[in-house]
């Protein structure tokens, strides 16, 4: 084995690639940790959109059923489906039957249902259940 001597150092010419090996490979661990962080974190994000969306999606149904009150109050015997309620960028859909609503939210992708049960005697509005259903 042939060394080569320098003022402090000595260099033995069979471990010259071994620092190019070992950075490779230290480079190749920190992309893999990188490359998995990123994952995670758009799995985040998109987690995190698509129930913001479904958040929008229901209270773009509540105005639909807040609607389908005010057509009940002014209408007591009212029944079939009023015109699409555009609320921000979503769209409500509400559908009156013998005094039950059901409004549809419509927001992006998601969809959200609230039906309203409601009852008119004497004059007396009275909500009696309001609920989301599937």
């Amino acid at each position: 084995m042939r060394k080569i001597h320098n003022s402090k150092f000595i260099i033995h010419n069979s471990q010259k690639g071994q620092a190019l090996i070992t950075l490779l490979f230290f480079m190749i661990i920190g992309v893999a940790i990188i490359s998995s962080a990123a994952l995670v974190l758009s799995a985040g994000i998109l987690s995190s959109s698509t129930s913001e969306q479904g958040l929008a999606a229901y209270y773009v149904a509540e105005s639909g059923a807040e609607d389908g009150i005010l057509y009940l109050l002014r209408n007591p015997a009212y029944s079939g489906s009023l015109p699409p309620v555009p609320v921000g960028l979503g769209q409500a859909s509400v559908s009156i039957n013998n005094g039950t609503i059901i409004s549809t939210g419509s927001y992006g992708t998601t969809v959200r249902k609230i039906q309203i049960q409601t009852t008119n005697s004497g004059g007396a509005f009275t909500i009696s259940s309001w609920k989301e259903i599937n």
